[in-house]
């Protein structure tokens, strides 16, 4: 199983390097931030399994970045932690899209007990097969067939598929896909996403200059659409 990922965006030095070692002791990968700014962009860059975001931060505060990350289309889990613990702002970040709020001072073994319910709420669901249209995909065997005929996809077509189909409807960025399929650490200035993308287009799309399943988020990435009851 790969190591999930989290982003602790908390300008009090000392809490952030509390969290960041109690998580990295409980089997995390865990990156900080310590300010707004930096922290919308790892977040809406980066490839995390949930992101654990102060309110009182320099720079822009946790409900514009929350706001923010919402609008561009990412769907990571955010647990908001804040000194206030007013009903209005709990509420308020719950409206903007946060999925969960913890007032501070908080108990750790509480934040552990709700950043497992998140992911377990958010974990992307996979099936041993997915059809879409004439195409079938077998997660088990690691085949695709199109109207009953055999599709060749190489192993990184087959990976960024699947990745797709387990998140539909849901914009994934070339960044995520280069951190999740290639296993970059760090996204290189590559083709290499869309290149592969084209390909799978070719094989798998009646139309691949019009795609009805693998279509583009404009100015983000790819998203695999949903067949509608006509296109099943």
């Amino acid at each position: 199983m790969a190591q999930r990922r989290i982003l602790v965006v908390e300008d009090e030095a000392m809490l952030a390097m509390l969290l960041s070692d109690r998580l990295t002791s409980e089997g995390f990968m865990v990156e900080t931030a310590g300010d707004g700014n930096t922290g919308l962009s790892m977040a809406a860059t980066g490839n995390w399994d949930l992101v654990i975001l102060d309110v009182m931060l320099p720079g822009i505060d946790g409900f514009r970045v929350c706001e923010s990350l919402r609008s561009r289309g990412v769907t990571t889990p955010v647990l908001m932690l804040t000194a206030r613990g007013e009903v209005r702002d709990r509420v308020a970040g719950l409206k903007i899209g946060a999925d969960d709020y913890l007032p501070k001072p908080f108990d750790v073994s509480e934040l552990l007990a709700r950043i497992e319910a998140l992911m377990r709420r958010h974990a992307p669901v996979s099936h041993d097969t997915a059809a879409f249209g004439p195409v079938l995909v077998d997660r088990i065997q690691k085949t695709v067939m199109r109207a009953g005929t055999p599709v060749d996809l190489s192993f990184k077509e087959f990976q960024m598929l699947c990745y797709l189909l387990d998140r539909p409807e849901t914009p994934v960025s070339r960044e995520e896909l280069l951190q999740r399929v290639w296993g970059y650490q760090h996204t290189p200035n590559t083709r290499t996403v869309d290149v592969h993308m084209a390909q799978l287009r070719s094989k798998l799309e009646d139309n691949p200059k019009e795609p009805r399943y693998l279509v583009t988020a404009h100015g983000f990435g790819y998203k695999f659409a949903q067949p509608k009851s006509s296109d099943a």
